[in-house]
């Protein structure tokens, strides 16, 4: 089912964002439970500083630089240290994180997402971490245009089943999913197959096998029945 909203298909960011916006409402609806201890940190790093800038200012107003020089100093420094630390989490810790959750089987799943300039590909790592501590990284790769329409529209079933095939533990959650898309393609595939041979190719391929070609079965069953073949 496609969304009513509709973005650009030229801006790369918007396409990335509307993707990882999608990862937490499809893992959520499958009763997996979403943590958001790194969201957290990130914002409390985040507000801290800009507490501590708008503290600074305040005292500034009130008492003057020259009663507060010393203090605006203090907190210059802790500000600088603030955003050292966040630009550590978000570079190192959270590395492009966008979901972080546990799956009803109790299975650890971390999923982080890029894109390089102007070049529309998705890339996705899953990391799942069992409850016996067995860790498994997954990396998929896959065209952005696969699930937005030509008009910008975000098409949720081949996103959700690029997940439901490539990672175990979300098949297990949405074994719906994966079966329809599986048995899609498998008859997508049977039928690219059929429409790929016309009926001169079958009479190539039917004389080189030593088999009758299509208009020598349609003799042959003809004269099966009783009816005679006509000179031309």
């Amino acid at each position: 089912m496609a969304s009513q909203e509709k973005i650009s298909v030229y801006n790369l960011a918007d396409l990335k964002n509307t993707s990882d916006d999608a990862i937490p409402n499809y893992l959520n609806s499958l009763r997996f439970r979403q943590s958001h201890r790194l969201t957290d940190v990130r914002l409390t790093l985040g507000f801290s500083a800009l507490a501590l800038a708008a503290a600074t200012f305040a005292w500034d107003c009130k008492f003057g630089f020259d009663s507060t020089k010393h203090l605006t100093a203090v907190a210059v420094a802790l500000y600088t240290l603030l955003n050292g630390a966040l630009a550590l989490w978000i570079s190192r810790v959270e590395r492009g994180t966008v979901y972080v959750g546990t799956s009803p089987s109790g299975d650890e799943v971390r999923i982080s997402t890029s894109v390089e300039k102007n070049v529309p590909v998705y890339h996705v790592t899953i990391e799942v971490t069992s409850k016996g501590g067995k860790k498994e990284t997954i990396k998929i790769d896959r065209s952005l245009a696969e699930w937005f329409d030509e008009t910008g529209r975000f098409v949720a079933a081949p996103f959700q089943a690029m997940f439901a095939r490539g990672v175990a533990v979300i098949g297990s959650a949405d074994p719906k999913r994966a079966r329809v898309e599986e048995e899609g393609d498998q008859k997508e595939a049977e039928s690219a197959g059929a429409a790929a041979y016309t009926p001169e190719m079958l009479d190539v391929l039917a004389k080189a096998t030593g088999v009758g070609s299509a208009s020598d079965a349609e003799a042959t069953g003809a004269a099966k029945k009783g009816g005679k073949r006509r000179k031309a």
